[in-house]
């Protein structure tokens, strides 16, 4: 091996242990209090661990290296059994120190990509003590249950799914794999914004909660916004603030699905997507500016996973890709664009993935899949406006107007050029 490369390996391992060791020391160092190791020790655990790999290597025996992690986990046992007697409970340090150990090992070998992701993953997990204490306090026994059901459907039930279809047109679509795979897709994205309010808070901020909601429900936050304005009108401006930033993650959402099932549809509907979902933003920064608000935002979200409903969006995406590929069959694009407009009205997020699923398996055409998409976005955001126009107060109404009609004008108008 050349030096530069034996002297890399050893450098990465160094770096590690020592930006782990900045950790340890930030988060419990300091004036009286002392811990098992510091940033100048974990670096030296890293050292250790090159080290001993490298002596097992030159006289190929693992004993030499096995030989070298008993004597420091003998150390690291002696350390805390010494701050076990003043009082101090917990493992993290140590364990932490073992992984930097590995990652030494690791670097020697060179997995040097694989030892740094190791290595951020884990000052990532220790920097984050406060939040995942606050989410363990949050959870309810529905969100445990929620947690298992989600491992169940992802990692038991989805592998032994049949990843074929055994019926004629327009049958054919209902493939039970696929169909399952987007269950567990859409579940996983809500269930990643629910767990993301109950780190937060859903009472940091309107505009957080708005965000953080759209990656759950537009819908429910545009319903739960436009009511609270008619009993706080004076919060109108921001609640409308909310409700578009929902929206826009909405976008976003659409055009992660469609990146995620079928990247070559990506390049025919990102178009008038992004464009409405820019108008969204920009009308956003200018709610921002024109009125700020540290009011909280406190919406109400129950767990959006349960085993029902996921199923029940199964069955409701395994129709509307039935319905599309019927009227595609029987009534040409014209019955497929009316069935999007009116899924669109129901859930974008079935017609979104029918459509990339359609068009990744050459039933439908890369352009007449794109403007389905943006016919069934459209028809959302002007339910979902009509919603707000309906239930909110009459300022929020004037505030919310010229947003649709902006976010109308851009998805239509763009989509005449596919």
């Amino acid at each position: 091996m050349e030096n530069v490369d034996l002297f890399l390996r050893f450098g990465a391992a160094l770096a590690i242990g020592f930006l782990i060791g900045l950790q340890r020391e930030y988060a419990h160092g300091g004036h009286g209090r002392d811990i098992i190791a510091g940033e100048r020790t974990f670096a030296l655990f890293g050292l250790a661990g090159t080290m001993a790999a490298l002596i097992s290597d030159q006289l190929s025996s693992d004993l030499a290296s096995f030989g070298i992690i008993l004597l420091l986990g003998l150390l690291i046992m002696v350390a805390y059994y010494m701050e076990a007697r003043g009082g101090r409970i917990g493992i993290t340090s140590e364990v932490a120190s073992v992984i930097t150990i590995g990652i030494g090992m690791l670097c020697y070998w060179g997995y040097l990509i694989l030892a740094i992701a190791l290595g951020i993953t884990t000052m990532v997990i220790l920097s984050l003590k406060l939040e995942t204490d606050r989410l363990a306090q949050a959870l309810t026994r529905e969100d445990v249950t929620a947690i298992l059901q989600m491992a169940v459907i992802s990692a038991i039930i989805l592998p032994i799914l049949p990843n074929e279809s055994f019926l004629p047109p327009p049958f054919d679509v209902l493939n039970p794999f696929k169909i399952w795979l987007m269950v567990v897709f859409i579940s996983g994205i809500s269930f990643l914004g629910y767990v993301a309010i109950k780190i937060v808070g859903p009472e940091q901020g309107i505009g957080i909660t708005g965000f953080l909601g759209g990656m759950v429900s537009s819908t429910a936050v545009t319903l739960s916004f436009s009511e609270r304005s008619n009993r706080e009108p004076d919060l109108s401006r921001p609640f409308v603030l909310a409700i578009t930033v929902a929206w826009t993650v909405m976008f976003a959402r659409v055009l992660i699905e469609v990146g995620v099932v079928n990247a070559s549809l990506l390049s025919k509907v990102w178009l008038p997507i992004t464009l409405a979902g820019l108008i969204g933003l920009l009308y956003c920064a200018y709610l921002f500016f024109m009125q700020r608000t540290v009011e909280k935002g406190d919406v109400q979200f129950s767990n959006p996973f349960d085993l029902m409903p996921a199923i029940k969006f199964g069955l409701l995406y395994a129709l509307v890709l039935l319905i599309s590929r019927t009227a595609q069959m029987y009534l040409g694009d014209t019955g497929l664009y009316l069935s999007s407009i009116l899924s669109g009205v129901a859930d974008v997020n079935a017609i979104t993935l029918s459509m990339a699923e359609l068009s990744k398996t050459n039933v439908l055409g890369m352009d007449t899949a794109a403007l389905a998409i943006v016919l069934a976005t459209m028809s959302n955001t002007l339910v979902k406006g009509g919603i707000a126009l309906l239930t909110g107060s009459a300022t929020l109404r004037k505030t919310l107007i010229p947003v649709i009609i902006m976010i109308l004008i851009a998805g239509l108008g763009s989509a005449l050029l596919l």
